[in-house]
């Protein structure tokens, strides 16, 4: 089934401007150099201001300063990502979800499950698990004993959510996400292997949080693990024992933190980007693709180290103090170069 909405509907919802006409019907959202005639594209940054001139699209999202670069009707923003990113669920296919429990669903007699809650074929919720209203819990997923789920949240497939993990409302899980497994606690028996440290804590998920496919939350050894509210993952995102991610975060793929970290809020784990054990970031940090960040982190601002050729840990540690030196050098040398 089509769905259709004028520029004015659009308009209202997204604040917007209309340049252009009000009435003209946008049936879907495309990409600046593939959108059809009836299509609503969206110009996120000026550097791709060209494909403007070659646009089909019925009408474009963009801000006041690009709003004379295409001739077609326009809605005009203060922000055209961030009203792209609103807009775009008023376009998305995937299918409604039934709010019944499938036959083959096997949940305990302790369970409580909220009003209007789908849960899909094979799902298995064991003892005393809490499922709030209006949540989603897709086909082969698993939930333990004592875990709790908050309202209107969504689980995809085959997710594996472990016992006494507390995860809040509006909360999205990716499939193949693991989320309280053990964290990788072992002591040292010397020659005679490794003793394995039982890891009794678990994890506590804020609200508004996204996370991603195959990413791994692990419980804590002794105190819980805890993702703050608004925390966004992105695939393959590992996150150790007993670390604490602050409201806002956002990690890229394969980034991850190890055991005991401490993220502040409002931080950015670029692709590939790393955390060692017990380090601590302050509040709005970012930290580029494939970085390495073994110390804390006072003062907010972007960092990186992902650049550096691969060495021995030696002669790494030797370079990269070095590397700090850099600048100083420079200077002095300049200083040097004057008297000559």
């Amino acid at each position: 089934m089509m769905t259709s909405y004028t520029l004015k509907q659009i308009a209202s919802f997204l604040d917007a401007k209309v340049k252009g006409d009000e009435d003209f019907t946008i049936t879907g959202l495309g990409a600046l150099e593939s959108a059809e005639p009836t299509d609503i594209a969206f110009l996120g940054s000026p550097k791709f201001k060209k494909q403007l001139a070659n646009c089909r699209a019925g009408a474009v999202i963009l801000e006041q300063a690009q709003s004379d670069c295409f001739k077609g009707n326009c809605l005009i923003v203060k922000d055209a990502y961030l009203s792209y990113a609103k807009i775009s669920a008023w376009f998305d296919s995937a299918p409604t979800v039934p709010k019944e429990i499938h036959k083959s669903a096997v949940i305990d007699p302790s369970a409580i499950i909220g009003d209007e809650v789908s849960v899909g074929p094979n799902v298995v919720i064991e003892s005393n698990v809490r499922i709030g209203s209006g949540t989603d819990i897709k086909a082969n997923t698993f939930i333990g004993s004592g875990s709790e789920i908050g309202e209107g949240s969504s689980v995809a497939a085959n997710v594996s959510i472990y016992h006494n993990v507390r995860i809040g409302s509006r909360v999205k899980i990716h499939s193949g996400a693991v989320i309280g497994a053990d964290g990788f606690g072992f002591a040292s028996k010397g020659k005679l292997g490794w003793q394995k440290i039982s890891q009794i804590g678990g994890v506590v998920i804020g609200d508004d949080v996204e996370i991603g496919a195959c990413t791994t939350i692990d419980r804590g050894a002794i105190n819980d693990t805890v993702i703050g509210n608004s925390v966004i993952l992105d695939n393959h995102v590992q996150i150790a024992h007993n670390a604490e991610i602050g409201d806002n975060t956002a990690m890229a793929a394969y980034s991850g933190v190890a055991g005991s970290t401490v993220l502040g809020k409002n931080c950015l784990l670029a692709a590939g980007a790393h955390v060692v054990g017990h380090a601590s970031l302050c509040d709005n940090v970012q930290v580029m693709a494939h970085s390495l960040v073994f110390k804390n982190i006072k003062q907010p601002d972007s960092y990186s180290n992902g650049a550096m050729p691969l060495m021995t840990t030696a002669e790494w540690s030797k370079n990269s103090v070095r590397m700090s030196q850099l600048n100083s050098i420079s200077q002095r040398l300049k200083k040097l170069e004057k008297k000559d």
